[in-house]
């Protein structure tokens, strides 16, 4: 069987479509879901539900995921460090991923990066906000493209997506309408002796710094 669409466009979110949602995600289902960014493929922490989400990315797991999370203090086992408090303090929810240190192995291989990271995120999308503060955990997003092609930004694009990459019924394509082209999130990495700036996106340099003036920048 297909994919299921799901419409979320009318505001307010559907309190009893938002439970079925996370009742399938519970059941080890798979979502396709707008985030600030783009479209987002999602599952929570689940062997299988990961696994799947896997394939239809045709990711190995040395190339981890990243979690969008209800709130800082739904990872307390991740070291967060004085200066990862006050970029989330200032940025979130918003485009910024942080990745925090996982000294005490919580999370699995695919997730947690060889270097012992884990990046994780606030979705300010009223849609994706919803669903991960609903579930109450950790959820997986990565962006719902084949490998090669361009992110959907919209519920049409993300359904053909999921047809070419033959997934099936397990996945739900939530439509929360068009969204605009923008850049990708903001990384700053957090897990070694000093924040690093890996990827400069939707959050600029200059506004990174209005917070972290020493923040280093590779390039």
């Amino acid at each position: 069987m297909a994919a299921r669409l799901l419409d979320f466009r009318a505001d307010p979110l559907d309190p009893a479509l938002l439970g079925e949602v996370v009742d399938h995600l519970r059941r080890g289902g798979l979502v396709a879901m707008p985030t600030e960014t783009v479209y987002g493929l999602g599952c929570l922490l689940r062997e299988d539900s990961l696994r799947e989400v896997r394939r239809l990315k045709g990711r190995e797991e040395d190339k981890p995921f990243l979690l969008l999370i209800p709130h800082a203090g739904s990872v307390p086992d991740l070291a967060w460090t004085p200066e990862a408090r006050d970029l989330a303090s200032s940025f979130w929810p918003g485009a910024l991923t942080l990745v925090l240190r996982d000294p005490s192995l919580s999370f699995p291989v695919g997730i947690r990066s060889a270097q012992g990271g884990v990046a994780i995120r606030v979705s300010p999308h009223p849609l994706a906000r919803a669903v991960v503060e609903r579930v109450g955990e950790p959820m997986v997003s990565t962006s719902m493209n084949p490998p090669g092609g361009l992110p959907a930004l919209t519920a049409q694009e993300a359904l053909g997506t999921a047809r070419a990459l033959t997934a099936g019924e397990s996945l739900w394509v939530l439509d929360g309408g068009m969204l605009d082209p923008s850049e990708p999130s903001t990384i700053v990495d957090c897990s070694g002796p000093r924040p690093t700036v890996r990827r400069v996106g939707a959050i600029p340099l200059h506004r990174l710094r209005c917070v972290l003036p020493e923040i280093h920048d590779p390039a």
